[in-house]
């Protein structure tokens, strides 16, 4: 074989490391243990592109999604259906009741209220609004009818 010609045919496969080392690493994650539901299946094919101004990042698990380099936004379908509870604030944004935990701040947690399965979108406020994250999510998250609403924290204890 010639020189130019192996050297043709080298060539691309060099580039190889240089057009992948500019895409962002595939985002390891666990499935959560319900993540196989099909209403998981109907909210992850209707994730948005961008969330928060944030790229669509590939993940490894089943019912997984996550946003931004580095990772500012991270979802999990089939997550357990959490309880009625008067020490996490609920509240709506455009249609849908969300619970919000803080304690690991500035990494917020917000899980889904009244949907079954569940929906977890983790948001490091770092990087990104909670409030601009839930909003670009909610028409993706309504594939799962609510089956109860928000309710006040007293009448968690009736």
């Amino acid at each position: 074989m010639r020189t130019t010609t192996r050297a043709a045919l080298i060539a691309p496969l060099l580039l190889v490391p240089l057009v992948l080392g500019g895409c962002a690493p595939i985002v390891a994650l666990e499935p959560a243990n319900d993540a196989i539901n099909p209403k998981c299946a109907q909210v992850i094919v209707a994730l948005p592109e961008t969330v928060a101004d944030l790229q669509s990042r590939e993940t490894d698990a089943q019912g997984t999604a996550a946003w931004g380099t580095p990772t500012g936004v991270i979802l999990h379908c089939g997550v357990p259906v959490p309880n009625p509870t008067s020490t996490l604030q609920c509240f709506t944004v455009k249609g849908v009741d969300w619970l919000i935990d803080g304690k690991d701040a500035p990494n917020y947690v917000f899980t889904t209220y009244g949907r079954d399965p569940a929906v977890e979108v983790i948001v490091n406020s770092d990087t990104v609004s909670g409030q601009a994250a839930l909003t670009d999510l909610a028409f993706a998250v309504s594939n799962i009818a609510p089956e109860r609403a928000c309710i006040a924290p007293e009448d968690t204890t009736k």
